[in-house]
């Protein structure tokens, strides 16, 4: 197993690779693209892409707004493909959130290695986790596309730790630095060091209680 300076030393090498600051100066190569097939060339996969989305479907879960702030010295809002534009802030819809430890305060989230938003929370350096409410599956809509200013007349404030967009109408929110970075086939884990986080004292705040996605749709809870 890779131990904690293993890990570390792979997160470094990853930020750098997409052009975040680290505090060593000496370049890093990037890493290389991992193996993604767990069978050999000659071999049929055990499981079929579709059936594992239809089946994984069926886990219902949260959904979340994961955002960053601008680069610096960038324009926020400024026309682009994700987020508020190459300068602007950041964000996409994330359903693959969850607590990860209470000591020290740490959460996680996946992101697909091809998107092309991750590269810019990872040059960041920070990130807030926006929970979203029933009432806000059209914000989750707008923040799942790409080719358009996901924060265009979407309100928000800096989170008070990282200055990341804190979303207005949450019901909760974690402010984040980046800890680690680990890679899992097509996907990368990222682990936040919670830095700050709270929650809305109205329980009716952007609806009734969380929104939850469920076979490709969106749905609530209700207490039994």
């Amino acid at each position: 197993m890779m131990g904690h300076a293993g890990m570390a030393a792979t997160a470094v090498r990853y930020l750098r690779s997409v052009g975040a600051s680290t505090s060593a100066g000496r370049p890093v190569d990037p890493l290389p693209r991992p193996e993604l097939r767990a069978v050999r060339e000659d071999e049929r996969s055990p499981v079929e892409a579709a059936e594992f989305r239809r089946v994984l479907g069926n886990f219902a879960s949260g959904v979340t707004i994961v955002t960053a702030p601008a680069a610096a010295g960038g324009t926020e809002g400024a026309a682009g493909t994700d987020g508020g534009g190459p300068s602007g802030p950041a964000g996409f819809a994330c359903q693959s959130f969850s607590s990860l430890s209470l000591d020290p305060p740490l959460v996680a989230f996946m992101v697909a290695r091809t998107s092309t938003t991750w590269p810019r929370i990872a040059r960041a350096g920070v990130f807030c986790v926006n929970i979203l409410g029933t009432g806000q599956g059209d914000l989750c809509r707008g923040f799942a596309v790409s080719g358009a200013d996901k924060f265009a007349g979407v309100p928000y404030e800096p989170s008070p730790a990282t200055g990341s967009p804190l979303l207005t109408g949450v019901p909760a929110w974690i402010d984040c630095a980046i800890h680690t970075v680990h890679t899992g086939g097509d996907h990368l884990i990222v682990v936040g060091r919670v830095e700050a986080l709270g929650a809305a004292e109205d329980e009716g705040a952007a609806g009734t209680g969380p929104l939850l996605f469920h076979r490709g749709t969106f749905g609530s809870f209700e207490s039994l």
